[in-house]
C-alpha cells in the first residue's frame, strides 16, 4: 500500500510533548491532526463532529471508560483506530482493545519511523472488517427474509387450502405486480392474515 497523504487525524493523548512528537511524525508524512483532545469520554461525539479518516489514541493503557468509549463509537461512528499504548499490556488488555475496534494495537508506544506503516496496516484491517460486518449483515437480511416468506408461505397454505408451490406462486405473483420484494409482499401477507 502506498503512502497516503491528507489523512484527516483526531489525536487523543493528555501529554503534550507526546502530542507534539505525533503531530510532528504525521505531518511529515503528509497527515493533518485536525482536532487533539484528552478527553477520551467524549470520543463518539468528537468524531461525530469532525469527521476524521482515522483516530489515533497514545496513552499509557486502555482502561474501562476508554474501551466503553471506543466500543460506542465503533459502533456509532466506525474508523480506524491506531492505540499506542506506552506501557506493555498483557493478552486480554490487547484483545479487549481489539474488540472495542481497534485496527491496530501498538504495545511499546509511538515510533515515528513506523506511523506510516502502521497507519496503512490500520485502514486495511478497518476496510476488511468493514466488509465482512456488510456481508453478515447482507446474509442475515436475507435469512430473515427467508424466514418471512416460509412464514408467509405457511400462512397462505393454511388459509387457502393450498399447497408449497401454489403459496409461493401467489407471493411471487402479488411481488410482481405490486413491484416489491418477495420479503415485503410476504410481510404484508402476514399483517392481512394474521387479523382474519
Amino acid at each position: 500500500m502506498g503512502k497516503r497523504v491528507n489523512l484527516r487525524v483526531l489525536l487523543v493523548d493528555g501529554d503534550a510533548q507526546r502530542i507534539r512528537q505525533l503531530t510532528l511524525a504525521l505531518h511529515q508524512q503528509g497527515h493533518r491532526v485536525i482536532c487533539h483532545t484528552a478527553d477520551i469520554a467524549s470520543l463518539n461525539q468528537q468524531v461525530a463532529k469532525e469527521q476524521p479518516d482515522i483516530v489515533i489514541i497514545d496513552m499509557d493503557s486502555p482502561d474501562r471508560d476508554t474501551l466503553e468509549s471506543m466500543a460506542m463509537m465503533s459502533r456509532e461512528n466506525p474508523r480506524p483506530i491506531v492505540f499506542f499504548a506506552e506501557q506493555q499490556n498483557d493478552h486480554q488488555t490487547m484483545a479487549a482493545a481489539i474488540n472495542a475496534g481497534v485496527s491496530a494495537y501498538i504495545a511499546d508506544g509511538v515510533q515515528p519511523d513506523r506511523v506510516t506503516a502502521i497507519i496503512d496496516t490500520a485502514i486495511a484491517h478497518f476496510s476488511a472488517h468493514a466488509a465482512l460486518r456488510e456481508e453478515l449483515a447482507e446474509i442475515k437480511g436475507q435469512l430473515a427474509g427467508r424466514k418471512v416468506v416460509e412464514q408467509a408461505k405457511g400462512l397462505l397454505m393454511k388459509h387457502q387450502g393450498c399447497d408449497e408451490a401454489a403459496a409461493f406462486k401467489t407471493l411471487r405473483k402479488l411481488a410482481m405486480d405490486r413491484g416489491q420484494k418477495l420479503p415485503d409482499v410476504a410481510a404484508s401477507v402476514i399483517d392481512i392474515l394474521k387479523t382474519t
